[in-house]
């Protein structure tokens, strides 16, 4: 091939939809190529004109009209337009203008109909023409743990008890077929019901339990206790299980969450099979299951810190093995979790049992279960309603003394904003926290804003839930039911914008060492989370993951059709963006940041930035029609 078709192909291949086509195909496109020219602000398209070519950008950019003249999109190198003219009748329906001299490789309709024979390059040209979307819908085919389904984890049937099995018999079981733990059942009169199956002779079972050869060893051998006793007797009743058509994502998560090591499987409502650890990590490319269940091991805050470089290596390896930054955030979330519960565990066992009942609660990114590997401390403790002062403050100020010290010691820096049990407004009886949430939504201003935009993503780490329940209760039915806080919160969100020009270029800053950056964090991941936040408020959702709270308010069609999507894909790239360039720091032994230089990411990549913060700058533009703010 000549040089300069050698160099249309390396381009095209670098760009979607083209970097999934057949080299073959590929090298039929280039070779049918017309290479065009338009100086700036000449008209490509007019609208209604035919159209016989698919338009790709080599450089110079163009702008797209809607018919009654507004601005549609902006589109730079590596973009193309007339698809849908193409797919249409052939005839234009956006108008197109260079507004740079530019350069366009022409693709023959004939061409562009043998392209669209190809499923993915078919789907990219009919939907959205996204090459945001096409770039992490590829990242997540491309994952194993996200597409290998639960069910092929599975090489045997679960071995299943009634509850009134003695506990000999059970064992005498688990040892004859050579498992290491059984499904607990009973017999069910309803099939409706929740938890009942029906088994393979016709009979309806309900599902108990689970009892494995750890119970039985702590339980029955170590205690001396008596075998003739019911098997159900050494089961709570509580049960974490997944549907076997689930990723083995969900199952690493499921496990990551719940701190256990089996999880049994369900077709629908029977059981098919019990899955261990061990048999996802041959899935698993990071050590974060055993990360997470090693942090329990631990006898001291020593210990715990030395898991630091662990912690990071297991980040790292989830970077590289392409995991998506939902995985990453999850595992990353999961670990914090488990560190924070231990932490105050070993507080509890030098303090003593806490007088009353409470509970630790956690916010931002932690509750949301997007943690990065770097983030500092947002807690709080939600105390029962005896809670006197006199009596029980000192014993919680030490409980949350030495939590915050111990997390600092693990690399959760303290927070410069003093979002920590520690600070005597943060280590209230719930009837207090219920006032602050209550005065903070019937009475918004700048402080109570800042306020709910911290307090409004919590969730239970420690203790009793139900205290932390109740406020997430009070949320979703008080914030929905306030029109003047949530267009306060709307126009909140405004004061941070993403960092675009008018010409879709990076509107930078300059860091300490004069290098021009964009903060990551700062102006393209905490704007979306904002945005979703307003959307999730007003729909009463009570989820606090940013994508869980995109499907509530997908349900409650309060966003134009499409617009999830985008603001999914969008959260999803920008967060990885981040992880990326900080799993990169680490390996470089370089301090951890959110600063992003643009000239050192790719191409493609900065496209994509661009079209993720084009998706952030219009919703927030939708906030502000669709809660309107009056004082």
């Amino acid at each position: 091939m000549e040089a300069e078709l050698r160099e249309i192909h390396d381009h095209l291949s670098q760009h979607p939809p083209f970097d999934t086509v057949l080299d073959e195909l590929l090298d039929d496109v280039v070779g049918n190529i017309e290479i065009t020219y338009f100086k700036a602000d000449s008209m490509i398209l007019e609208q209604g004109q035919s159209i016989h070519a698919l338009s790709y950008i080599r450089s110079g950019a163009v702008e797209i009209y809607h018919y009654n003249g507004e601005l549609y999109d902006r589109l730079e190198e590596g973009d193309i337009f007339g698809q849908f003219g193409l797919l249409r009748q052939r005839k234009v329906r956006f108008p197109v203008k260079a507004i740079e001299d530019t350069l366009l490789y022409q693709i023959p309709k004939t061409i562009f109909e043998r392209l669209c024979d190809d499923d993915s390059f078919a789907d990219f040209v009919e939907l959205s023409g996204s090459r945001l979307k096409s770039t992490v819908d590829g990242s997540l085919r491309e994952n194993d743990l996200m597409t290998t389904r639960v069910r092929k984890l599975i090489s045997r049937l679960p071995q299943m008890v009634e509850t009134t099995v003695s506990i000999q018999e059970t064992a005498r079981l688990m040892t004859e077929n050579v498992v290491s733990s059984v499904l607990l059942i009973e017999p069910a009169d309803e099939e409706d019901s929740d938890g009942v199956f029906r088994g393979d002779e016709g009979g309806l079972w309900r599902l108990k339990g689970m009892v494995t050869d750890e119970d039985l060893r702590s339980q029955v051998v170590a205690t001396g206790g008596k075998t003739d006793r019911p098997i159900g007797q050494l089961s709570d009743g509580r049960l974490i299980t997944i549907q076997s058509d689930e990723s083995v994502n969900e199952a690493m998560m499921a496990m990551l969450r719940n701190h256990i090591q089996r999880l049994p499987v369900l077709h629908r409502r029977r059981p098919v099979g019990v899955i261990h650890l061990s048999d996802i990590v041959r899935y698993e490319t990071n050590s974060s299951l055993y990360l997470a269940s090693n942090i329990f091991s631990r006898s001291s805050v020593r210990d715990l810190s030395r898991l630091v470089p662990e912690i990071r290596a297991a980040f790292i390896r989830l970077v590289e093995a392409g995991s998506t930054a939902q995985m990453i955030g999850d595992a990353m979330s999961s670990i914090g979790r488990s560190l924070m519960r231990r932490l105050i565990e070993l507080a509890e066992d030098e303090l003593g049992p806490a007088p009353i009942p409470y509970c630790f609660m956690v916010h931002g990114s932690l509750a949301r279960n997007e943690q990065s590997v770097i983030t500092d401390q947002d807690n709080a403790l939600v105390l029962h309603d005896s809670f006197d002062p006199k009596q029980h403050d000192e014993y919680f100020k030490m409980l949350a003394q030495k939590v915050s010290d111990g997390l600092d010691a693990c690399g959760y820096e303290y927070c410069k904003g003093g979002i920590m049990a520690t600070n005597d407004d943060w280590r209230q009886p719930l009837s207090q926290w219920r006032r602050y949430f209550d005065k903070w939504i019937a009475e918004p201003d700048p402080q109570r804003l800042l306020h709910s935009c911290i307090f409004f993503d919590l969730d239970a780490v420690y203790g009793d839930e139900y205290l932390v329940e109740n406020l997430q209760d009070m949320i979703a039915s008080k914030a929905r039911h306030n029109p003047r806080f949530l267009g306060a919160m709307a126009r909140n969100v405004l004061n941070r914008r993403p960092p675009l020009g008018f010409f879709r270029t990076f509107v930078m800053e300059t860091d300490g060492r004069q290098h021009k950056v964009i903060n990551i964090k700062g102006r393209g991941l905490a704007p979306i989370t904002d945005v979703i936040r307003v959307h999730a408020l007003a729909v009463g959702s009570q989820a606090q993951n940013s994508v869980e709270r995109l499907r509530d308010i997908d349900q409650a069609k309060v966003l134009p059709a499409g617009q999830v999507d985008k603001l999914q894909y969008a959260l999803e790239f920008i967060a990885l963006v981040r992880m990326r360039h900080q799993a990169l720091e680490l390996q470089n032994d370089q301090p951890i940041d959110n600063a992003i230089e643009p000239e050192n990411i790719d191409t493609a990549e900065r496209h994509n930035l661009k079209e993720a913060f084009q998706v952030v700058n219009n919703a927030q533009n939708f906030l502000r029609y669709r809660y309107p703010y009056s004082a």
